[in-house]
């Protein structure tokens, strides 16, 4: 059985409004809190400015590979994982190289997670050809084929439509490869690559009812592309984790949150760990949270103490 983790997602952006200096201290002192209480993993996202449209765009925005790099390095007892990079972003043979030195000089701690993309405007302001959905399905598919390959074979050769490689060495290998999680829940496309091609699978903000769904969807790409499902790591992505000594307090969190509006779990931490076990119980096995009440790392701290422990 697949031992239950938890991690944690790190702003892209000052929610509160700090300014640059101010934004970093508070991204270290909640990572010293996590990495002090036990928690797995850190996760960051892909973006150059605010993924979310209601937020101003020219907000201070960190950038995924250059942070991750950091606090891997900062914070030697957890793991680091990206959320997803866009694959568009980085030609693959050189993400593919990028990963493996993550990997080799973390000694095993990187978790590469990559999606096909979507923000457009995005792709625009920063001078990248932004194709229809079903072209960056088709580049994420032969993207992730070379990223496996160069990670296990000695002179990796693949010639695509859109991406190819020739004799690409990528030494040292990583000794293990990094699981390789592949964002994204579309039923058709994206839950096939994942059987195909995935190590790890991520749902995101979805009621229990939807990630059943698309993991019983993931089961049949299984079958039909002769994949082990219960190889597939699943994680589950919650932005939205308010958890007080009562559940009004927590309310009230929630509601001044940004991210208040979505799935939540909140509450107590009776109530929050009542929360999250549906999702276990679906065969989930880590999650990403977001605490709103960051920079406090008072929610944090009552969840390392009170929750995460009965899923250990």
């Amino acid at each position: 059985m697949t031992p239950l983790t938890f991690g944690w997602r790190v702003p892209d952006w000052p929610e509160g409004g700090a300014e640059p200096s101010a934004f970093r201290k508070q991204i270290f002192n909640f990572m010293d809190v996590l990495q002090a209480g036990g928690l797995d993993s850190a996760w960051v996202g892909d973006h150059f400015f605010p993924w979310a449209g209601a937020q101003e765009q020219s907000l201070d925005t960190i950038e995924a590979w250059t942070t991750i790099t950091y606090l891997m390095a900062r914070y030697e007892k957890m793991r680091m994982g990206t959320i997803v990079l866009s694959q568009g972003y980085r030609p693959p043979a050189l993400l593919a190289k990028m990963a493996a030195d993550a990997q080799w000089l973390s000694g095993g701690r990187f978790i590469l997670g990559i999606g096909a993309g979507w923000k457009e405007n995005e792709y625009r302001a920063y001078g990248y050809e932004y194709p229809a959905d079903r072209v960056r399905l088709d580049q994420l598919e032969e993207a992730v084929q070379i990223i496996r390959a160069m990670w296990r074979e000695e002179r990796p050769s693949f010639q695509g439509k859109h991406y190819s490689i020739q004799d690409a060495f990528c030494n040292p290998r990583p000794t293990p490869p990094p699981p390789l999680l592949i964002g994204g829940s579309g039923p058709k496309r994206t839950l096939r690559i994942v059987a195909q091609y995935g190590d790890w699978c991520n749902l995101n903000n979805a009621p229990v009812d939807d990630c059943r769904a698309s993991l019983e969807i993931l089961r049949q790409h299984c079958r039909a592309v002769g994949r082990n499902y219960d190889e597939i790591v699943k994680t589950f992505a919650c932005d939205n984790v308010a958890i007080a000594s009562s559940h009004a307090e927590a309310e009230m969190m929630r509601q001044a949150s940004f991210f208040g509006s979505g799935l939540s779990f909140c509450g107590t931490p009776d109530e929050v760990a009542a929360a999250i076990q549906p999702y276990v119980d679906l065969g989930i096995s880590h999650f990403i949270l977001r605490w709103v009440d960051f920079p406090r790392t008072d929610g944090a701290e009552l969840f390392l103490k009170e929750v995460m422990p009965r899923f250990g």
